[in-house]
């Protein structure tokens, strides 16, 4: 908390003149904004890294460049995708259960909620690792090139992966976004780049890399937890509440299969793509999809620091209030992530080219991978929405019938239309779902995120994507680099200028030049 600042979740009657009565604090949209300063710079330096990574691999190889990539992409989504499946829903009770009883007055019970909720992930995360390991074997036969100890490094990775995300959530319950900067944007991707050098001073192979993945997560279990007792640790100590575990089994039930299929609804198109297409392949949509995701870096920043607010001021009522932050925080993502957009609908090539120029065969399925992942964005933190609020097995739903609808598109379209068809599963997938879950936050919280506002942005954006298709014109053919850092110099500077001028209020212009004074000094 700022020295002088009101307790969090105390009322304090500075409003936003001129957006309702309904509007956020100013309290609360400072902090988040300061909160999603910290978001950006943490993701963009996992998202470089992790970009970093993936070119590494590309190039390290060699000839083999894309079917390692491939295979990385594959075993190290594995474990992510498990570990997120087997933390039980942890993460996320974590989050809500500590918003909630610092808003209420009861911080000392902490401490005992979130070591229930670990104990939770633990018991439901290692059986599946050790399923994992003993079906190693058939997993190296049914995804042909991915060796056996891969699958063995990717069982190792699980429980860690699961248990590391309960104590960062907990960090975040308590606003605080610093730990989730240090520990899993910047720790994690820094602890994979350097293990990784160092197994191929040994063994310049996959196998080796995933294993180094592996190892970083228990790097980082390591941090996240030490960094969560010394938070808990000036609250006290209360006993929980009675039932609480109970409570949080209740919560987490559905929360589960909910948290395996989010992230599958992801990568499911690859995986079921995977024996359709060629070796070759396999790595182009993966860079593909790695790309594509770069369009969900500030809408994850914001879903982060806005997650406990949603807990918080739908456990006291406050609707109006959270109705005008979520309006609020969604244009702010929707502003933040239009110049990537349209950097992949305008370069997707030169983007691609990145990983190798083989890669800028995948051009027309990252148009559409951007496609589905704009959608995603447009909807704002609504998942999140309904995690907060309690309504986990609405949640489940959406996630179980989305994961099919990409399972079934893919399995028609990806045998006939290859990357370009996994694709289209994907954005296709993307579109319905977000729309599901616009309408259940209407229906069940009463809130929805779009108003008058959004029509501010639309010069803005129409200015950047002219000022990239002339850079894109002018420009020579064949230097793909001067290409791309022109057009996010040029196009991005024209939109940002354009944004402070017209797309933004003059409130909001203040906070984002104090914001951007602040991170540069």
């Amino acid at each position: 908390m700022e020295p002088g600042a009101p307790p969090e979740g105390s009322p304090t009657p500075e409003f936003d003149r001129g957006v309702g009565a309904g509007a956020p604090r100013r309290s609360d949209r400072a902090r988040i904004l300061a909160g999603t300063g910290q978001n950006i710079l943490g993701l963009s330096v996992y998202v470089l890294l992790t970009f970093g990574m993936n070119v590494l691999i590309a190039r390290a190889f060699g000839e083999e460049g894309r079917r390692a990539l491939g295979v990385v992409t594959l075993a190290t989504q594995l474990a992510f995708v498990a570990g997120a499946g087997t933390r039980f829903g942890m993460d996320h009770a974590a989050v809500r259960r500590v918003a909630i009883d610092v808003g209420k007055g009861e911080a000392g019970r902490i401490g005992g909620v979130v070591a229930r909720a670990a104990a939770v992930a633990a018991v439901a995360s290692i059986p599946v690792a050790a399923a994992i390991a003993v079906g190693a074997d058939a997993l190296s036969g049914r995804f042909v090139g991915v060796p056996r100890a891969s699958f063995l490094a990717v069982a190792a990775a699980i429980p860690f992966v699961a248990l590391s995300q309960v104590y960062l959530g907990a960090t975040r319950g308590l606003k605080r976004m610093g730990p989730t900067l240090a520990v899993q944007w910047t720790g994690q991707p820094v602890s994979w780049l350097v293990l990784t050098l160092l197994a191929w001073a040994f063994s310049r192979t996959v196998t080796a890399t995933v294993a180094a993945y592996a190892l970083s997560w228990v790097v980082a279990t390591a941090a996240a937890a030490l960094v969560w007792r010394r938070a808990a640790r000036p609250h006290g100590s209360l006993p929980p509440e009675p039932g609480e575990l109970r409570a949080l089994i209740r919560y987490g039930a559905p929360r589960a299969p909910a948290a395996l299929l989010s992230q599958l609804l992801f990568r499911a198109d690859y995986f079921v793509a995977y024996p359709y297409l060629a070796p070759d392949e396999r790595g182009v949509y993966a860079a593909a999809v790695q790309l594509g995701f770069a369009l969900v870096l500030f809408l994850t920043a914001v879903s982060y620091m806005f997650s406990p607010y949603v807990a918080d001021l739908h456990a006291r009522g406050r609707t109006e209030e959270l109705d005008g932050l979520y309006k609020t925080v969604t244009r702010w993502t929707v502003a933040a992530t239009i110049p990537v957009l349209l950097v992949l609908l305008v370069a997707p090539a030169e983007a691609l080219h990145v990983f190798g120029a083989r890669f800028e065969t995948g051009t027309a399925a990252l148009r559409i991978l951007a496609v589905g992942q704009a959608v995603n964005v447009a909807v704002g933190a609504a998942g999140f929405i309904l995690i907060m609020v309690g309504r986990t097995g609405w949640d489940l739903a959406i996630y179980a019938g989305s994961v099919a609808l990409d399972v079934g598109l893919a399995l028609v379209l990806a045998p006939r239309l290859g990357i370009e068809g996994a694709a289209i599963a994907q954005a296709t997938t993307l579109v319905a779902s977000n729309l599901a879950r616009l309408l259940l936050v209407r229906r069940f919280v009463g809130i929805q995120p779009y108003d008058r506002r959004y029509l501010r942005l639309l010069a803005p954006a129409a200015l950047g994507g002219v000022a990239m298709a002339a850079v894109e014109a002018i420009l020579p053919d064949g230097r793909w680099l001067l290409h791309l850092s022109a057009m996010i110099v040029v196009g991005g500077g024209a939109f940002l200028a354009a944004l402070l001028a017209v797309g933004l209020e003059p409130g909001e212009r203040r906070a984002a030049l104090g914001l951007a004074r602040r991170l540069l000094a």
